[in-house]
């Protein structure tokens, strides 16, 4: 069992902040204990409550001897340890890894921005036609990836759901709702987001 008194700072409509709450959820959060503190939209008083986390941002786990880990991944990695999500084959773990890298480098910096720019007021600024469109090519051409990539297997890694599933489920299965992007083209994708849902714990964002 994991720390009795963690805390999780997240933010409920941030996909970073819900893949932590969703691997909590599939492990159970009477297996592992951990409160939630959340964050709304951006307001003065979010930034000052942010400021005094580490890099400014949540996700942020605290530990129940006060220690602050941030970094969604990172907490993954963390909470995932010697659990069914991480494989224990050194290869099949740094096959995750790499999922994971590619997630926060090219998925998230894509995927989720342009859905942010499409949903927060604050950002609306930012949310020109010719940026749109840029990030919906791109964003296409990382869907395309991930498609080609679960055409022939059920996970992204091995024969059983890791935290790399995880990690890109967040941002992904609200890439049609929140995003703009058509699914559709991507049906190895829309079988991965179907088997994730149902998976026994599973919580929705």
């Amino acid at each position: 069992m994991k720390d009795q008194t963690m805390k999780l700072y997240s933010m409920p409509s941030s996909g970073n902040s819900y893949k932590v709450r969703l691997l909590l959820a599939l492990l159970g959060r009477h297996e592992v204990p951990c409160s939630d503190v959340e964050y709304g939209s951006a307001t003065l008083e979010q930034a000052q409550a942010d400021m005094r986390l580490p890099f400014g941002k949540a996700p942020v786990l605290q530990l129940d001897d006060g220690t602050l880990l941030p970094e969604s991944n990172a907490i993954l990695s963390y909470l995932g340890h010697g659990t069914r999500f991480v494989p224990t084959d050194p290869v099949a773990q740094a096959q995750m890894l790499a999922w994971m890298f590619w997630e926060q480098n090219q998925h998230e910096g894509v995927i989720a921005v342009r859905a942010a720019l499409r949903s927060y007021g604050h950002r609306r600024a930012d949310a020109t036609p010719e940026r749109l469109a840029d990030l919906l090519t791109r964003g296409n051409a990382l869907l395309q990836t991930m498609d080609d990539h679960l055409a022939t297997r059920d996970w992204l890694v091995g024969a059983e759901v890791s935290l790399a599933d995880l990690c890109l489920y967040a941002y992904t299965h609200t890439a049609d709702t929140r995003g703009g992007y058509d699914l559709a083209p991507f049906p190895a994708v829309l079988r991965w987001l179907e088997r994730i849902r149902a998976l026994p714990g599973y919580e929705g964002l």
